[in-house]
């Protein structure tokens, strides 16, 4: 776990490094300035809002508790071995085979699941995903994927400004101004990239972290190894496609990626490769 929070520090670092690079082509600190403050606006109301935006987006109703007892005993013996409230439960009624958790803090937290993954997990499997949303909301999760949207939102608007200002005749006509042109444009369309990667592996990573506290919070990484197991297996036949773009962005909420990806794209997956993920818990369940 140490690890995985010394490696997320060092992502934010060198998307922090980007973000400077990116002021420095720029020329000046005022544009750095207007994007940042724009987007941390942009992001500030996201963090508060993206939960009842995107339980909104999947339809999501309160988990029926005459129904669903069960679920909520596991949920509060989790958050009792996690130290952390209880969080406010709900339902999907999809055969998407998915659960995932949203909210700004502990104390605003919510956590859903879909008709599909209670039809195929057991109730060990189940308590195994729900330790591993709990995790992500102890881990403060959200808060860190908001901070590096941030950064990579200020990147991509500071890219874009320094693409305007090569098209409007940042080179000049001399041959050194001409080749400043073309560096600044090179770095315009490369920076963006980086920072998308950047904050794809701070995704990846906070996944693992997830993992590894959610097994220690249900007692039983196998469970939750098979848990994915099953999930990833589900997932292939039902080759879901996001419907907007907000539901691509909201991929990375889920414990498992939720849509098709093939080839190319699986490189740019917000979650790290199944088999990995499986073969961790595996070994974490070795040294007990």
């Amino acid at each position: 776990m140490f690890l995985n929070s010394l490696k997320t520090a060092a992502l934010l670092a060198g998307l922090s490094s980007i973000l400077l690079v990116m002021g420095h082509w720029i020329g000046g600190n005022s544009g750095v300035a207007f994007a940042f403050i724009f987007s941390l606006l942009l992001n500030f109301l996201t963090y508060f809002f993206s939960d009842k935006l995107v339980l909104a987006m999947y339809g999501a109703k309160p988990l029926d508790q005459a129904r669903f007892q069960y679920i909520y005993d596991m949920v509060g013996d989790l958050c009792e071995n996690a130290n952390m409230p209880m969080p406010k439960l709900w339902y999907l009624s999809t055969n998407m085979t998915n659960a995932f958790a949203t909210g700004r803090n502990p104390q605003h937290a919510s956590v859903a699941v879909t008709q599909g993954i209670l039809d195929i997990l057991t109730e060990d499997e189940l308590r195994g995903v729900l330790a591993h949303e709990i995790s992500h909301i102890k881990n403060r999760d959200i808060l860190i994927g908001t901070i590096a949207a941030t950064i990579a939102t200020a990147i991509g608007y500071l890219a874009n400004m320094l693409q305007w200002a090569v098209f409007l005749g940042y080179g000049g006509r001399s041959r050194d101004d001409r080749n400043n042109g073309l560096a600044a444009l090179v770095v315009a369309i490369v920076m963006p990239f980086a920072a998308m990667l950047i904050q794809l592996a701070v995704s990846r990573s906070r996944e693992y972290q997830a993992d590894e506290s959610g097994a220690h919070y249900c007692h039983d990484p196998l469970a939750l190894a098979s848990a994915l197991e099953k999930l990833h297996g589900a997932g292939k036949h039902q080759h879901a496609q996001p419907s907007s773009p907000a539901q691509a962005a909201s991929a990375s909420l889920f414990i498992v990626y939720p849509f098709s990806a093939k080839g190319m794209l699986s490189l740019f997956s917000t979650h790290p490769p199944m088999e990995k993920r499986i073969e961790r818990l595996r070994k974490m369940a070795g040294r007990r």
